[in-house]
């Protein structure tokens, strides 16, 4: 365990990973790109959900084969060949149908982000049990937060480069070369964590005889553990931000010129939220403190949603991303470390699958967002996803370290 080689290609994997997704980062460029093509709130909140969301379809069915597997690089490789094909399949179908054709370019973007995320259902399993099996329990803090700094350099150096792009190239080419270049340093991350020496795992589980029946013990793991079940309610509420943040940026932009210089500034000040919060995580959850991690994720939450009340200007916007860069990287972190805490060996694909299928619904939030929106107005919105992260909070001070 603990390999350098390993450890390098954990961080290589992020930062590539990083830089091909953040050109369609969903609270900021996605929005964009679909209200370009004459999409409205609903559907932009359902394809800012569809890129996060469609993997929670599969994650338990991945863990009923998962939890007998012995090793899980074979498995990972594929969904690594799946994800490749549908980002490259999007930026193709953006340039070939475009602007005369909308409404196809549009399905065509549902359609790649509905598998792009629907594989990694299955690849959340095997890289949560990868990363468990190559590391400690101190040094997984430190790579993955080591992991998540390189991760926000290369958001960092994407989000500049999207905006760049943007500003110089006319619409929708400028989109579709995005997607398919990205794609390519996308292999690159994926080559380099599909090479990862991985141990044989000694404790596995034998798989149950049907996934019904897999499913009615999933069931009473989850009834039978207190801490699972508060871990689950805290993170699942935490998902509360999705309600309101996907639609702040269309707000920005009824309220200021939003150029492709400002975009490249919104998107910038996130990535370097999130890249430099890892220090702070990662020192944090190196000494066990993964708990005190996700108060903290809420609050700023809490402050960056209430910023969007008076938000009037660049800066104010900037701000507001900019705590929610460092949110985000804290609940990739601490959500991961804690269930990992909490879980047996033996039992933990279907840990990270029963945590990870009900918590991810939260990433559909920005759908009834979208609704709520469409129904009522941006204080409204606003002041709902206040309360519901005031909630998340209240039972994140329940959570357990072991």
């Amino acid at each position: 365990m603990n390999k350098k080689l390993n450890h390098y290609k954990n961080i290589l994997h992020g930062f590539f990973v990083s830089i091909a997704t953040t050109i369609a980062e969903a609270n900021t460029i996605l929005p964009l790109i679909v209200s370009y093509f004459g999409g409205g709130a609903i559907l932009i909140g359902f394809f800012s959900s569809l890129l996060r969301g469609a993997a929670i379809l599969v994650q338990l069915y991945a863990a009923f084969y998962a939890q007998g597997y012995d090793h899980m690089q074979k498995y990972m490789r594929r969904v690594f060949l799946a994800r490749f094909i549908a980002w490259f399949f999007i930026g193709l179908s953006i340039i070939v149908f475009g602007n005369d054709y909308p409404n196809i370019t549009l399905f065509c973007i549902g359609f790649g982000l509905f598998v792009f995320s629907f594989s990694a259902g299955f690849g959340a399993i095997y890289f949560k049990e990868t990363i468990a099996k190559i590391f400690t329990k101190d040094y997984r803090g430190k790579s993955m937060a080591i992991r998540q700094f390189f991760s926000g350099f290369g958001a960092l150096l994407s989000g500049a480069t999207a905006g760049y792009i943007i500003a110089i190239f006319e619409e929708p080419f400028s989109f579709g070369i995005l997607f398919m270049v990205s794609s390519l340093l996308m292999g690159l991350g994926f080559i380099a964590f599909g090479t990862i020496e991985e141990p044989i795992k000694e404790k596995i589980t034998k798989k149950e005889k049907s996934f019904k029946e897999f499913l009615k013990n999933a069931k009473l793991l989850l009834k039978g553990d207190e801490k699972l079940q508060i871990q689950v309610i805290t993170f699942l509420l935490s998902y509360s931000y999705l309600f309101a943040l996907p639609f702040i940026i269309v707000d920005a932009s009824a309220k200021i010129n939003l150029d492709g210089t400002a975009i490249a500034s919104i998107i910038t000040v996130q990535m370097i939220g999130a890249m430099f919060s890892n220090i702070i995580w990662g020192k944090l959850s190196t000494i066990g403190k993964n708990k005190l991690i996700a108060n903290i994720i809420i609050i700023l939450h809490i402050i960056s949603i209430s910023l969007a009340f008076f938000a009037s200007n660049i800066y104010f916007y900037m701000f507001i991303f900019f705590l929610s860069g460092a949110a985000m990287d804290g609940y990739r972190l601490a959500s991961t470390n804690l269930l990992i805490n909490i879980s047996a060996e033996e039992k933990r694909p279907v840990y990270s699958a029963i945590q990870s299928n009900i918590t991810s619904f939260g990433i559909f939030f920005s759908i009834l967002g979208g609704f709520i929106l469409h129904f009522t107005s941006y204080t409204f919105l606003y002041s709902f996803t206040i309360a519901m992260l005031v909630i998340a909070f209240v039972y994140s001070l329940k959570l357990s370290e072991e």
